[in-house]
């Protein structure tokens, strides 16, 4: 949890409890639940935006196969070699 261990939370949360005086848990108990309550509601609204990303993907991705299966169309008949006939000859395929 957050890079550290058990024992380390244990012995943080021991340490509060020597350091903050028992009028102030409540308190301390609040802030506490406010900070986590703000926690979640960022990791909602950064899923929701990561979900909405990822579905405008989803969207654009068969546009761009089409963009892309039509210029790779335009460009394969551009790139068709058609033959040169000279003027004055005759190509031999036709009579």
């Amino acid at each position: 949890m957050f890079g550290i261990s058990w024992a380390e939370f244990i012995v943080i949360l021991l340490v509060a409890v020597l350091v903050i005086p028992a009028r102030y848990w409540p308190d301390v108990a609040r802030a506490l639940a406010r900070a986590v309550k703000f926690i979640r509601a960022i990791i909602w609204k950064i899923t929701d935006a990561s979900e909405k990303i990822k579905e405008q993907i989803d969207l654009e991705q068969p546009i761009t196969d089409i963009v892309n299966t039509t210029t790779n169309d335009m460009l394969d008949a551009f790139s068709v070699k058609k033959p040169v006939v000279k003027p004055g000859r005759k190509r031999k395929d036709t009579k």
